[in-house]
């Protein structure tokens, strides 16, 4: 063994020993020692307590302390030490109110005010929990007498606590259990036997076709939670309670900003989603538009859309409109619509006055020297307060060059970045500002700001910003600004696709995709375009939920979301995909004629529609073989097939082929279903009388799970393109399907979901396969 090991070694069974003192077993004590901040908190009060007993459960509240308090009052420790070790500080429920106490009372505490708080030497009586029982009992005893022993006592308990607060709740729970055997008297055969389900509910069986999606579990599976359940359980502070999260710095004036800004919220929970127009919105950003959105919505509170417009260069009209328009597609709309840019006056001020203070400097090392995790420091960091000022001042009036001064903060981040930038020169005109500035903020210097502006609760973003929060919190606290709180989760990744904007930028000039809006893509204008509903995109981003772990999905994971929500609004249309023409030389009637067909065959009161159905009709190539082979159910020269919704089941009779040997025709002869010898195996789709239409099948761009990693994908991304991915048919669909709006969403029996797409014309409809069905449409 090492003896750095064995000194680790020592020095944890010496922790242990010490965590014992308070009253641990040793496995608790290990356990505690794996937390290295509640133990280095805990040794700090067993320091305080030397010479003390911890026995008569003194050591249990001080392990109790050890594990509630709070960074920010930890300078507090010493103080509720004392009241625990002198026994003012009775039990968990009156530390709970001390650390409670000295969360709003960061900086001084009064030892009277902190007592009276916690009601320190209040002692309740046996007889005053007798008493509070009895009469709160009265008011529950018409449901006690009704449930008897099966009445919760849960709701009459929390009235009691209520009225006694500093009662024990042991006491207080043997009290009612009391009164209860008095009223009710010993428990009977009816008490103690076991409770009988009334009613249950019986999932109703429907006889359905067999190759429909109707026949899909998941309708009997109970409805999932939305966006705004999932927020309404989230743990989030309350509003002006931003001093209460860990890792939140206060000053001497945060009371003070947090009182005024209640004051201006009216204590309303207010969140924004703030993306940069820059590019498109992809799938991982419709989680976080729902979180954002969802949590002001699920508490009753507001949700801005902040455009983050600090780089002019890369920004265009396209994006800002295309960013509005996914929101309002998910079913958000903001209550207010800002940019960055809106608060360039502002943020100037602010920069000048962090480099009054002395917390800021203009540097000129390169971006080259400043890249990495241990640059050199900067030799202009302790350049005087006067010299700084002028030279920013000559950054805005463009007096200097592009790359040749930044300025920069004062700050280490988590991540041991030193002194992020917070401004630097760019000679190009902003959208809404135009000439009027040379000096652009850094989304580190920005975003914390227009937070605090905005009188933000919650700052919510995705994991990887949490390196920035100790810069989010210095800036607004040097500033002596409102500071909101920053929550992180984790982001969410999709396999099979790439989100970057500038490799989908590389996709696009590279020709492998047509543009952002590409349904092999996962932005969500292509996923819109698709066919994805937005109520989807929205379930699936509500059953990932909000924790800090990063999320990595296949996109079968959004696709099942997406065919359960088409599976109850997408009416039903036969279309043959790839069509073989049949001719029946018995047609049953004189003439061409009509079927009406159910839009949802599984609720013929949803409404229907006519097909119509002649001699020549066209069934999918793959529905017929001349010798199938095992397990092939449909159509061959010695198995009869079905046809849905036509009553009848076709035999072949003839076989024609072209020059090439191809099965050009397959002719039969009729016989109603009722009549036929057997019953067929399989039913088919058909069209007769067709029209055109052009169909687009679409599979994964990419074939490894990560084209990014070079591990998997050695030569680059742009090399793990499929180039099948698209595959585009010309169809033939019933005419029922004529005036089809783009976007519209059907489901074509057999064959999938598909969507009218962007691209149809007045005499040629073309649709996107949304996603397959879950049935072997081999069968």
């Amino acid at each position: 063994m090492l003896k750095g090991e064995r000194c680790k070694m020592g020095s944890n069974e010496e922790t242990i020993e010490a965590l014992k003192k308070l009253g641990l077993s040793q496995q608790k004590a290990k356990e505690t020692l794996k937390n290295a901040a509640v133990t280095k908190t805990l040794l700090s009060i067993l320091d305080q307590v030397k010479g003390v007993s911890c026995s008569d459960g003194i050591g249990t509240l001080l392990y109790h302390l050890g594990t509630k308090i709070k960074p920010q009052i930890a300078h507090h420790l010493p103080l509720i030490v004392k009241q625990i070790t002198t026994q003012k500080l009775d039990n968990t429920l009156r530390v709970d109110k001390a650390i409670e106490f000295a969360l709003s009372h960061i900086n001084n505490i009064d030892s009277n005010e902190l007592e009276k708080y916690c009601g320190v030497g209040i002692i309740v009586t046996p007889e005053q929990v007798e008493k509070c029982v009895e009469q709160q009992m009265k008011i529950f005893k018409n449901e006690l007498l009704e449930k008897r022993y099966r009445f919760n006592a849960g709701p009459l308990m929390q009235k009691v606590r209520e009225e006694l607060p500093w009662a024990d709740g042991k006491a207080i729970k043997n009290e009612i259990d009391l009164q209860i055997l008095d009223i009710l008297g010993p428990k009977n055969e009816a008490d103690l036997a076991p409770v009988s389900k009334k009613n249950p509910k019986v999932a109703k069986v429907v006889e359905k076709p067999k190759n429909t999606e109707e026949n899909s579990k998941d309708q009997q599976q109970p409805q999932s939670l939305t966006i705004i359940d999932v927020m309404r359980k989230v743990n989030f502070h309350k509003p002006g309670e931003n001093y209460k999260t860990d890792g939140y710095i206060v000053t001497e004036n945060t009371q003070k900003l947090l009182k005024e800004h209640l004051k201006l919220t009216g204590g309303k929970i207010r969140t924004r989603f703030p993306p940069e127009p820059n590019g498109i919105l992809h799938i991982g950003h419709a989680k976080a538009i729902n979180i954002n959105f969802g949590y002001a919505a699920a508490n009753d509170g507001l949700c801005f859309l902040r455009y983050d417009d600090t780089n002019p260069e890369k920004e265009e009209e396209k994006f800002f409109t295309g960013i509005l328009d996914m929101v309002t597609w998910l079913g958000y709309k903001p209550y207010k619509i800002t940019h960055s840019s809106d608060y360039f006056d502002q943020l100037y001020e602010w920069a000048v006055e962090l480099i009054k203070k002395g917390l800021a400097y203009v540097c000129h090392q390169s971006a080259d020297e400043m890249k990495g995790f241990n640059p050199q420091p900067s030799p202009w960091r302790e350049r005087p307060v006067e010299e700084n000022l002028q030279l920013f001042q000559d950054m805005k009036n463009g007096k200097i060059d592009e790359g040749a001064a930044t300025l920069r903060m004062k700050i280490t981040l988590e991540e041991g970045k030193l002194d992020p930038v917070a401004y630097r020169v760019r000679f190009v005109p902003h959208h809404r500002t135009g000439d009027k500035w040379c000096v652009y903020p850094t989304y580190d210097f920005t975003h914390c700001l227009c937070d605090s502006i905005e009188n933000i609760t919650h700052s919510l973003c995705t994991k990887e910003f949490q390196s920035r929060r100790s810069s989010y919190y210095w800036l607004c606290n040097a500033l002596d600004i409102y500071c909101p709180v920053q929550w992180e989760y984790g982001r969410l990744n999709v396999n099979y696709t790439v989100v970057s904007k500038r490799k989908i930028a590389k996709l696009i000039s590279e020709g492998v995709v047509n543009d952002w809006n590409d349904p092999r893509l996962f932005t969500l204008t292509a996923l819109r375009r698709r066919g994805f509903p937005a109520e989807a995109v929205n379930n699936f981003c509500a059953q990932l939920g909000v924790t800090g772990a990063q999320s990595t999905v296949d996109p079968s994971m959004l696709e099942a979301y997406v065919r359960d929500y088409l599976n109850n609004v997408a009416p039903r249309h036969m279309v043959v995909l790839e069509p073989l023409k049949l001719t029946i030389t018995n047609y049953p009637h004189p003439q061409p004629t009509t079927i009406s067909v159910p839009n949802f065959p599984n609720d013929p009161k949803l409404g229907n529609h006519s097909i119509a159905f002649d001699k020549t009709i066209y069934i999918e190539k793959s529905d017929f073989m001349e010798v199938g082979n095992k397990g092939f159910r449909r159509l061959t020269k010695t198995q009869s097939v079905g046809l849905k919704h036509a009553g009848l089941v076709l035999e072949v009779v003839d076989i024609r082929k072209d020059a090439s040997g191809e099965v050009s025709e397959v002719v039969c002869e009729c016989i109603e279903a009722e009549k036929a010898p057997s019953k067929p195996k399989a039913f088919i789709h058909w069209v007769a009388d067709p029209v055109q239409i052009e169909v687009r099948l679409y599979s994964s761009l990419f074939k490894h799970k990560n084209p990014e990693d070079v591990n998997e994908v050695p030569n680059g991304f742009l090399s793990d393109c499929d180039p099948d991915s698209l595959q585009v048919l010309q169809s033939l669909a019933d005419k029922s399907l004529q005036g089809a709006k783009v976007l519209d969403r059907f489901q074509f029996e057999r064959m999938g979901y598909f969507s009218v797409d962007p691209d149809s014309k007045q005499d040629k409809i073309v649709v996107n396969r949304t996603v397959g069905l879950k049935e072997d449409t081999g069968k």
